[in-house]
């Protein structure tokens, strides 16, 4: 399946480079279950024997989607490490939000494909799978919230995922929410980048801050019996 999935990026004019975008962007709107090979040789303008003939059947098509979509995202991140290396931990964030949030409303089947995948009530039965722990660890490291990115703590992997997450809602979303909205394209991908930034930005920065004063203060003895219940309202 690799090599087929090289030689259709190696020459995009190709039938096999046509087909799998459009399966692409079929499985971001319908899902595996809801996708048929009917419907995405149908868009490409062939018959169903010729897709057969590139990609072989439904599971062969969208394992080469899943494996795809991990190239791009990767390729993409590896830019914005380079970016946002050597920056503080503020611009890190804005940078990294900024240049994500764009890049996913220009492939918002990406979001599409990752949420139809992880939280769809049917999932699919191909062994293939999206690239999150280890996608996680390297925007940890971006984001120096880990120093190993193939061993990030729960938490580390816990907050990166708290972020895409955002993202892939705002993005896989935009259909429903733009009109609620009324906000043309550019203001509502504009606004999607302030609110990331106003929800994470503060708490990443305050917590770098305790860091650096020496952690958390420990609660006092009265809290503690507060958080407790041990001690009665007047």
């Amino acid at each position: 399946m690799r090599s087929t999935l090289e030689k259709a990026r190696k020459n995009p004019a190709s039938m096999k480079a046509k087909i799998l975008d459009v399966a692409r962007r079929i499985f971001g709107e319908y899902g595996f279950h809801g996708t048929t090979t009917r419907m995405i040789a149908r868009e490409v303008g062939i018959d169903i024997s010729t897709l057969h003939y590139h990609w072989g059947d439904k599971n062969d098509l969208y394992e080469a989607v899943v494996m795809d979509v991990n190239n791009d995202l990767g390729k993409q991140l590896l830019k914005v490490e380079k970016v946002v290396h050597g920056s503080s931990l503020e611009e890190r964030l804005k940078i990294s939000i900024d240049m994500m949030t764009d890049y996913l409303f220009d492939h918002p089947e990406i979001s599409n494909l990752v949420r139809l995948h992880y939280f769809s009530r049917t999932r699919n039965e191909v062994d293939i799978d999206f690239k999150v722990p280890e996608f996680s660890g390297d925007i940890a490291r971006a984001m120096d919230l880990t120093k190993d990115a193939k061993h990030p703590s729960p938490r580390a992997m816990m907050e990166v995922m708290s972020i895409m997450h955002g993202m892939h809602c705002f993005v896989s979303g935009e259909n429903a929410f733009r009109p609620m909205l009324n906000l043309n394209r550019r203001k509502y991908i504009e606004m999607v980048k302030e609110t990331l930034n106003f929800i994470f930005i503060p708490a990443f920065v305050f917590r770098e801050g305790k860091k650096r004063k020496g952690g958390d203060r420990p609660l006092s003895k009265t809290v503690k019996e507060k958080k407790a219940g041990k001690i009665k309202k007047s």
